[in-house]
């Protein structure tokens, strides 16, 4: 027997701690949300690093939980939720550590994936789940909690806010000059080979600053491994083009940065997902991971896409006979990227004057 969904949610909880991508794809179904029900109130419980991305979207309330602090934080996060129940949880991260800190809110509700979807065993964690959809992008995923609850208006908007001092900021980095965006590193975790080379950027920095007098900025997070990829492509490059604000910048900053750039160029990391909520034209590096699941959902025509490549090349496969989702964990699958791949890719993302879809239901696309 399924358990009932409520036809007007009072108080929903969206639970999604991480990451940064992540946490920019969710953020349409919580505006579809907002349009069905807009008295509604929304609870987020998200990760301390993404709230400091999210601050301020209008009509959510955050409840933010330092995965530093273990099960210490997870107990404090208990007891400050102690007397609330949620009409709806709907439980958008598929990891244990985010199913036990479920297990301590109250909610009359609580919903995930299928099984299918639902690593680290979500679904006994919850008690109705999403129908199956198989090959779905990340951002559609979440759109499936949405349609589960018949939410009616599934166009795509975001809105994220960005404060003028982040403005700021980003023009004190810049100036009133155009320029081009890199963020040359994904987050530098254990077999995370995600990363492009110091060259190949060095190419298309130098491509951008003769063709279009672009110059670059390079962004990214304060990791030794970010720092030095900075520093071997500011080598490669003239120093008068390219400005290294690797480690440097507020997440905020980094929006603002992002939003007014003439383009983004990144691999699979979070400043590709957050061009594209902004609408900023964007060019994904993908070779590790399947653009069609985790591609700048509304640029992936503009995606260097050699994730087929890998499969072949290291996996002895083809990507129809590999599970959906699954990674090319090898160290050297990013550098079947050529310069000129990308240099293409940005050369035709130019040449378009606008988002290529502002508000489009994915159910239209």
């Amino acid at each position: 027997m399924k358990h009932p969904l409520p036809d007007r949610p009072q108080h929903i909880c969206v639970l999604r701690l991480s990451a940064l991508g992540d946490v920019c794809n969710l953020v349409p179904t919580v505006r579809a949300l907002q349009r069905q029900w807009p008295e509604a109130r929304i609870t987020w419980i998200v990760g301390k690093g993404e709230h400091s991305l999210l601050a301020g979207l209008s009509g959510v309330e955050f409840v933010v939980y330092d995965k530093s602090t273990g099960l210490a934080g997870m107990r404090a996060l208990w007891r400050e939720l102690s007397d609330t129940r949620f009409d709806l949880l709907l439980h958008m991260q598929q990891a244990l550590r985010a199913s036990v800190l479920s297990l301590g809110l109250k909610a009359d509700l609580r919903v995930g994936y299928d099984k299918a979807r639902a690593k680290d065993a979500q679904h006994w964690f919850t008690q109705r789940q999403l129908a199956p959809h198989p090959h779905a992008h990340v951002l559609d995923s979440y759109l499936d909690f949405a349609r589960l609850l018949g939410v009616e208006d599934l166009s795509l908007t975001w809105d994220l806010p960005v404060p003028e001092a982040a403005v700021e900021e980003a023009r004190g980095i810049t100036g009133e000059a155009p320029y081009l965006l890199i963020s040359p590193c994904a987050n530098p975790r254990l077999r995370n080979f995600r990363n492009w080379s110091a060259e190949g950027y060095a190419a298309v920095i130098e491509h951008a600053w003769r063709q279009h007098g672009l110059t670059t900025v390079l962004t990214g997070g304060g990791s030794t491994q970010e720092r030095e990829l900075g520093e071997r492509i500011r080598a490669l490059c003239p120093p008068e083009v390219v400005t290294d604000v690797i480690g440097d910048t507020s997440l905020k900053g980094l929006l603002a940065l992002i939003r007014d750039a003439r383009a983004v160029i990144a691999p699979d990391s979070g400043p590709v997902h957050m061009a594209n909520a902004l609408g900023a034209p964007v060019v994904g590096l993908y070779a590790t991971t399947n653009p069609d699941r985790a591609g700048p959902y509304l640029w992936r025509a503009f995606v260097v896409d050699r994730y087929p490549d890998a499969v072949r090349t290291y996996l002895h496969k083809s990507p129809a006979d590999l599970p959906w989702g699954q990674r090319v964990r090898h160290p050297d699958a990013m550098s079947l990227i050529r310069a000129e791949d990308v240099i293409d890719r940005l050369e035709a993302l130019l040449a378009q004057s606008e988002s290529p879809i502002e508000t489009e239901s994915p159910d239209e696309a």
